[in-house]
């Protein structure tokens, strides 16, 4: 139930997670488990949360966004509490679904935040935009973009909101499933800032459109490179990264999020030791965002 786990309780079954992770390190071979642990966290101010990506310079510290409104990052800590705002110059919101992070390319930052205004509900867009900015430190109130990508798709306009970030700074884009197939599209390898590029078709994950609590709300790629996550309103499925983009779309494992009962679950995000968060809209009326977490084993 939403907010019906105190903010201690919601510590603890992250710190559960990270001592699974802790306590039981990679095999070769060994299939991957996850499971929610504890309940929700309420996340003022994210009504519309859309994006989430762990911070890699700030221990403790999430990075999410709205979907609509004004162009900002919010960073939240793990009770779900937004501890500051990031006004992002450079960047407009037309319908920003994604956010991850990665590799700042050759401009010598540490660690880059990827914002991915590729929501297109009514299939119409004739590109799509991802803005690349280093990420910002704890007492940034503004950041400003540092490169952006134009791409537009081989075979025509699509919904999608999930962006996949590897870690040496290829991207994906996987495609919502809202207008057919669930696709996997990728960026090219030499990228350059600025110019727009198409897209090249990679596979599709699903053949079939699928039923609206099928579709993709979000992705991410775990920081080492081994895993894909992507999410629906009622599931994540893992993916092993080097068989998935390449366009082998095998389960490695299926984790079943009802018992969270988000009211409408659209992002997620792997943390540096495995532990995967969830966050999405609250479900109409400005009510809040919601936060949650996942003992996984990988």
């Amino acid at each position: 139930m939403l907010g019906g786990i105190a903010a201690g309780s919601f510590a603890l079954a992250v710190a559960g997670a990270l001592a699974l992770n802790a306590g039981g390190a990679s095999q070769a071979g060994r299939e991957p488990s996850c499971k929610p642990g504890g309940s929700l966290q309420r996340i003022e101010g994210l009504s519309e949360a859309s994006g989430l990506a762990v911070s890699r310079t700030t221990t403790g510290r999430l990075w999410a966004h709205n979907d609509s409104g004004q162009p900002v990052l919010h960073a939240v800590d793990l009770q779900g509490k937004v501890s500051g705002q990031v006004k992002i110059d450079g960047a407009r919101l037309e319908d920003w679904e994604a956010l991850s992070i990665g590799s700042c390319g050759s401009s010598g930052a540490a660690s880059c935040l990827y914002i991915a205004d590729i929501g297109d509900n009514d299939a119409e867009r004739r590109q799509i935009t991802i803005y690349r900015l280093a990420e910002p430190d704890s007492s940034a109130t503004s950041a400003k973009v540092a490169d952006v990508f134009h791409a537009s798709y081989p075979d025509g306009a699509h919904d999608a909101e999930a962006l996949l970030v590897g870690p040496d700074g290829a991207m994906f884009v996987v495609t919502k499933g809202s207008g057919g197939p669930v696709a996997l599209y990728r960026f090219p390898r030499d990228l350059k800032p600025g110019a727009a590029v198409r897209l090249e078709r990679v596979g599709d994950p699903m053949a079939a459109k699928p039923a609206r609590p099928d579709r993709i709300t979000d992705g991410a790629m775990s920081m080492d490179g081994e895993w894909v996550a992507l999410r629906t309103l009622q599931s994540i499925t893992f993916y092993r990264a080097a068989d998935f983009l390449r366009g082998d779309f095998t389960e490695a494992h299926r984790v079943d999020l009802s018992t969270l009962r988000e009211p409408q679950g659209e992002a997620v995000a792997f943390g540096a030791d495995g532990t995967v968060f969830v966050a999405g809209e609250g479900g109409g009326k400005g009510l809040p965002g919601t936060l949650g977490v996942l003992s996984c084993r990988f």
